[in-house]
């Protein structure tokens, strides 16, 4: 009897000194390592705040496709064979690659232009599968963006929209800015681009069909050029709408969008609920809760523009 004891006693303490598994979590992401870092950044903050800190009780894996979409299959394949406890998908593009990749592995997204319209989820309160996540409204936004611009510029009868055609929601955004348009009485005059190098050329066309303001299309390969595509706004003198702050304090006219930051530390409160036993079916994707409108009023005296004050005063910062 002694004996059996002491076996059970050595089995409880072999158990107890056993290390526990440290939970694993993939990063997919169609930015470049540098860009992805910055949101990464907000991701790990929002990890910490709920007690997951990399390097003690969370272990990382980051995937940056840099803008190359096709890598991203291969990437996710390499992702799921380290079997991560959790997914972190960032962009559309790599949670639809990360979804065609694993079936059974938790999939969150974040910065997902329309996730029911691309696949992600048949439905926002109702995901099912293994994927859930955070909606950017990107595509129902394009038409407030427009309104905001033609408020900024109303002169301007024709828009020329600058869009990332190896970026698939970038499609269905320029459908939704073309209708809005309509009802609007303006002309939507599109220009697509596949790599940097077109975007000079792009918006000198769009300049020679007779554009008289500019907007950017939510697109990988414009996050990862902010400065280069507000100077070219410029150089052409166009007043421009961006989907994000970061291009007006280059020197764009306008943003409004979803804030990027607070929607990647929103991300952690997905992964740290699946970490905790919950499946990804049973959390509804949010839709943005926060929207921000930046106008540069330095940019908007260099072109002649004063900007009324309806709009400075709905606006969340003014650059001056």
């Amino acid at each position: 009897m002694a004996f059996a004891l002491g076996l059970f006693a050595w089995v409880l303490s072999a158990d107890a000194q056993q290390p526990r598994r440290v939970p694993l979590i993939g990063i997919l992401s169609d930015e470049s390592p540098s860009l992805g870092a910055k949101t990464f950044e907000a991701f790990a903050q929002g990890m910490r705040e709920l007690g997951w800190v990399e390097g003690q009780n969370l272990s990382v894996e980051r995937c940056y496709a840099a803008g190359n979409n096709e890598s991203l299959l291969n990437l996710a394949g390499e992702l799921v064979r380290r079997q991560p406890d959790v997914i972190f998908a960032v962009g559309t593009p790599a949670a639809r690659a990360a979804k065609t990749a694993t079936q059974t592995i938790p999939i969150v997204f974040a910065r997902s232009a329309d996730p029911i319209g691309f696949g992600l989820v048949p439905s926002l309160a109702h995901p099912d599968g293994n994927l859930t996540g955070l909606s950017d409204q990107m595509v129902e936004t394009g038409a407030k963006r427009l309104e905001f611009l033609i408020v900024a510029v109303p002169e301007a009868k024709r828009v020329g929209v600058l869009w990332d055609r190896s970026f698939a929601p970038g499609g269905i955004g320029i459908g939704e800015i073309e209708q809005a348009a309509q009802s609007m009485n303006r002309e939507v005059v599109p220009a697509d681009v596949g790599v940097p190098d077109d975007f000079e050329a792009a918006v000198e066309a769009l300049k020679a069909r007779g554009a008289s303001a500019l907007m950017v299309v939510q697109g990988t390969i414009f996050s990862e050029h902010v400065q280069r595509l507000a100077d070219l706004a410029a150089k052409a003198r166009l007043p421009s709408m961006f989907p994000r702050r970061e291009f007006v304090q280059a020197g764009g006219l306008m943003s409004f969008g979803p804030v990027d930051l607070y929607k990647f530390r929103r991300a952690a409160a997905y992964v740290d609920k699946i970490l905790k036993g919950a499946k990804p079916a049973d959390i509804p994707v949010e839709q943005p809760m926060k929207f921000e409108m930046v106008i540069n009023l330095n940019t908007a005296k260099a072109l002649g523009l004063t900007i009324p004050y309806t709009l400075l005063g709905r606006a969340d910062e003014v650059i001056e």
